[in-house]
């Protein structure tokens, strides 16, 4: 995500000529049978590929045609932006998930979440198979302890994702964990079990537990080869994330200025060439407003992992958000094939 042909057939010819038109048929005969046999040969080897092709195609199916899957940053909201329809990411973050089903069609899915950190120099990934949610919020009406995300892992890509983080030389733990709310609440609204079911495995993998942006694109780098192989890699998080100022914003609804500034300079790191987008990235998070836009970094992270799995794809804002002291921006890199 080839053909060999045998005939064990032969022209046999006679030994013994008796009669003199014989002389002259034999010659004929022979052109005949064999433009007979090499016809039924190619029928036979055309037959064998069409249907290989086909078997192949469909063997294929879950990638896109360029079997090559984007990278996607998605801004994800609390356990409360469930319920939150009207909310304009709401939709916003359903269509990527439709996006991601129906056109890119991915085997596995591989996702960083900002509520997973594990060692300042070592990271951990979820190798079980079957998991169970995690409740990670408090304050919250009991209900929302309640929810269900049908969800299940995969030991062999987890597998898979340590060998490549070994040889990048990234020091790796095997954990059984379940998923966090970083990445199942905003999965029920992007892969709603009910209208658009994601139906593959996950495999979760933590973030650093530092605030070092090109330790974490690194990270990305060396996974950048999952999407030859129809694993799609998506990193949750916030493009502008502060909740402190979100509650103080409650009564007036003022969006902060560094929600603009800094949404938009996120935009023009994320989106320059590929050759300067680590750079980028990295100076981005020096900016005068970068502590306001994040006190903290967890949030904004896992998008340095996101552009590092990009390699030479450009990266592109799906959408944007600022609201009060968060930003909801979302971004691909590298295209979509059409369904």
């Amino acid at each position: 995500m080839s053909l060999a042909l045998s005939s064990g057939q032969s022209v046999i010819r006679s030994r013994y000529i008796y009669f003199t038109v014989l002389l002259v048929s034999i010659p004929i005969v022979y052109r005949t049978a064999w433009s007979s046999f090499t016809s039924s040969i190619w029928h036979a080897a055309t037959t064998q590929s069409t249907t290989q092709a086909t078997r192949i195609m469909s063997d294929s199916s879950h990638l896109n045609s360029t079997s090559r899957t984007p990278v996607y940053f998605l801004s994800i909201g609390g356990p409360n932006f469930m319920e939150d329809t009207d909310h304009p990411a709401y939709a916003k973050l359903a269509a990527v998930g439709r996006e991601i089903t129906t056109k890119v069609k991915p085997k596995a899915v591989v996702v960083f979440s900002a509520h997973w950190q594990a060692g300042p120099n070592k990271i951990k990934i979820n190798v079980a198979e079957k998991t169970d949610l995690i409740y990670d919020f408090y304050g919250f009406p009991p209900r929302y302890y309640e929810y269900d995300y049908p969800n299940k892992g995969s030991p062999e890509v987890a597998e898979e994702v340590i060998e490549k983080l070994l040889v990048a030389g990234i020091e790796v733990e095997r954990v059984k964990r379940g998923l966090d709310h970083g990445i199942w609440a905003g999965f029920m609204v992007a892969f709603d079990p009910k209208k658009n079911p994601l139906n593959v495995p996950i495999v979760q993998i933590s973030l650093y537990d530092n605030e070092d942006p090109d330790q974490h694109y690194h990270m990305g780098q060396a996974l950048e080869s999952l999407r030859d192989e129809g694993i799609l890699i998506i990193a949750a998080g916030m493009a502008v994330h502060n909740l402190h100022d979100f509650r103080a914003t409650r009564a007036t609804g003022e969006t902060m200025s560094y929600a603009f500034s800094f949404d938009e300079a996120l935009r023009e790191a994320a989106t320059a060439k590929p050759e300067e987008r680590q750079a980028k990235m990295s100076a981005l998070m020096r900016r005068s407003d970068a502590r306001k836009a994040h006190p903290t970094l967890e949030h904004i992270l896992p998008i340095h992992v996101g552009a590092g799995a990009a390699g030479s794809d450009l990266g592109e804002q799906l959408w944007t958000f600022p609201e009060r002291s968060l930003s909801w921006a979302s971004y691909r890199f590298g295209k979509v094939a059409a369904a």
